[in-house]
């Protein structure tokens, strides 16, 4: 008899392992991974930021600054033009947090992000090469035969504000090519395969000395605003709205304004 209730015991017991082991495992997979962009590790937060092209030296910075004041939180970005940025969050692909270049841009995504706030403000200027050797120094001269002239694409939002301003004055222009995002223009400049192109103040001061500005008065020119939100498919919510809020802040305002960018 003794012998008969220690067999049943450890039968039962033996079914008890099978059925918890596996519960088990699936908890340790639901503690390691959110399920979106997300990701913990030990407890540590990786947020996901698609960010504009035109932000990506300011928010290098700013985003190590955010890790040493957020210890146990790591921040990766993606820099692209807003319209490719607007295409991956359609497209459902992993992130935390959006800023674009454009109000317009993110007004189309309202159904995917939380309340957005404007964080900056930037203005456009004329980019050169290193010493302005063709003499650029106003809109007009951008039509002048024989310049080469190099544009983002009209669905970005540079491009669009870049039409916008050369509309207003009748300057008709002929690029040799359009450019997918703003630093692509700046890069064809730098490197001496176009004469000139139209880019964000802030581009120009990144691009340290390697290209020139030459500025478009106020009354010719178009103001561009950076919107920052959240996105609804973010693992990690609280963590993301801290970020966008922090981005409002004073050590995150201080980082755009010596980067070039306005007040919003």
């Amino acid at each position: 008899m003794p012998q008969t209730f220690t067999r049943r015991h450890l039968a039962a017991a033996l079914v008890t392992v099978a059925v918890l082991v596996p519960l088990a495992a699936c908890g340790s997979d639901d503690d390691s991974d959110s399920g979106s962009s997300g990701k913990k590790d030990g407890g540590k937060a990786t947020l996901t930021v698609l960010a504009a092209a035109s932000l990506t030296d300011v928010f290098k910075t700013a985003g190590a600054a955010y890790e040493k004041e957020h210890p146990g939180t790591k921040v990766n970005f993606s820099f692209e033009g807003s319209q490719e940025l607007a295409a991956k969050v359609r497209q459902g692909a992993p992130a935390d947090a959006l800023v674009t270049a454009d109000t317009k841009t993110m007004d189309g995504l309202r159904a995917d992000t939380g309340t957005p706030v404007v964080i900056a403000k930037n203005r456009l200027v004329i980019a050169t090469g290193k010493g302005n050797p063709e003499s650029v120094k106003t809109l007009k001269d951008l039509a002048r035969s024989g310049l080469k002239v190099v544009l983002a694409a009209p669905e970005v939002p540079v491009g669009r504000y870049s039409k916008q301003v050369l509309d207003a004055q009748k300057v008709d222009v002929e690029p040799v090519s359009q450019e997918p995002n703003v630093r692509a223009v700046l890069s064809k400049v730098e490197l001496g395969e176009a004469d000139a192109g139209i880019v964000y103040k802030t581009d120009v001061t990144a691009a340290d000395g390697k290209a020139e500005g030459v500025d478009i008065p106020d009354a010719q020119n178009a103001v561009a605003s950076y919107p920052a939100a959240t996105l609804k498919t973010s693992g990690h919510s609280e963590a993301a709205a801290d970020f966008v809020k922090w981005l409002s802040g004073p050590a995150a305002q201080k980082m755009l304004r010596d980067a070039g960018f306005q007040k919003a």
